[in-house]
């Protein structure tokens, strides 16, 4: 018997190509909200003793956790047999050790709350730093996947000799990886700091590359400043308009409409929904499932 996957609101088109790709079926389910902002579940499907899978990208997390936890509860509590999260945002990375006195280390907790309420965990390309691999927080079977190669073959169809960038030293490895799997050159934008307020930011070798489309290529895009000023040093050096990619569009609040400002095409994929999603991440993901969790 397939896998049901239930899909919380907001992934519709990522749901539809999951389900087509796996071959599992569609949990049926009734969520809304009653006048007091409380969460209402019921599911239509039997469960029991069946396999089920919640899609849930945790994108603004706080509004999302409670409603996909009492998901979950109640999926187990009707019997069935085990109960994944396929969450291709994964929230709450940020915090991954006590900065200042007093803070709560809230990757860790919330690693804990998930494993409490899930078997099993997969998702695409966490923000990792002092967290190197998800089994050291989770107690749970837990996955991460990269999104390299669906970005690698979306540049490959659409730029006519790229160039990868990586905005900034942390990107390096990103560029490097998505440039030999692209098969095309990369760089990363050097800085270098006179002062306080004088910071120069160059590219190696720029003399090379000006018939190229510079591809800047990051995780995630929050606030779009990043890639707002990488562009401009680019254009201010003769290069051509630049596309910018990531996996994950967070977008802050006024972000996507300030780099459309700027002239930049902004591409992401759909691990959250928005109109900027041209990366399909439902291949990488079943192929994934084929053999997770096992």
């Amino acid at each position: 018997m397939s896998t049901l996957l239930f899909s919380m609101p907001g992934q519709r088109v990522l749901s539809e190509s999951l389900l087509a790709r796996s071959g599992w079926t569609t949990g049926q389910m009734i969520l809304r909200h009653f006048p007091d902002g409380e969460t209402y579940i019921r599911v239509l499907d039997e469960v029991r003793g069946r396999d089920v899978a919640i899609l849930c990208q945790l994108h603004q997390p706080d509004s999302r956790v409670l409603p996909l936890l009492l998901l979950a509860d109640t999926l187990r509590d009707l019997g069935a047999r085990r109960v994944g999260l396929i969450a291709p945002y994964l929230a709450y990375m940020r915090q991954d050790k006590r900065f200042s006195d007093g803070e709560g280390v809230s990757s860790h907790y919330f690693a804990r709350l998930v494993s409490q309420h899930m078997d099993w965990l997969l998702t695409v390309d966490p923000h990792l730093h002092r967290i190197h691999q998800l089994d050291e927080v989770y107690s749970i079977p837990a996955r991460s996947l990269t999104a390299v190669q669906p970005i690698a073959d979306w540049i490959r169809e659409n730029i006519t000799k790229p160039l990868v960038i990586g905005p900034d030293s942390e990107s390096e490895q990103w560029a490097a990886r998505v440039a030999e799997a692209a098969g095309c050159p990369w760089e990363v934008l050097q800085k270098q700091r006179f002062g306080d307020r004088d910071v120069q930011v160059s590219l190696p070798h720029v003399g090379n590359y000006l018939d190229r489309t510079p591809v800047l290529v990051d995780d995630m895009i929050s606030t779009g400043k990043t890639m707002i000023q990488a562009a401009s040093h680019l254009t201010r050096a003769g290069m051509n308009g630049p596309v910018c990619i990531a996996v994950h569009g967070i977008f802050a609040q006024g972000a996507i409409a300030e780099m459309q400002d700027n002239g930049l095409q902004v591409v992401t994929s759909n691990s959250i929904a928005d109109a900027t999603n041209q990366i399909d991440l439902a291949p990488l993901l079943a192929k994934a499932l084929l053999t997770f969790p096992g």
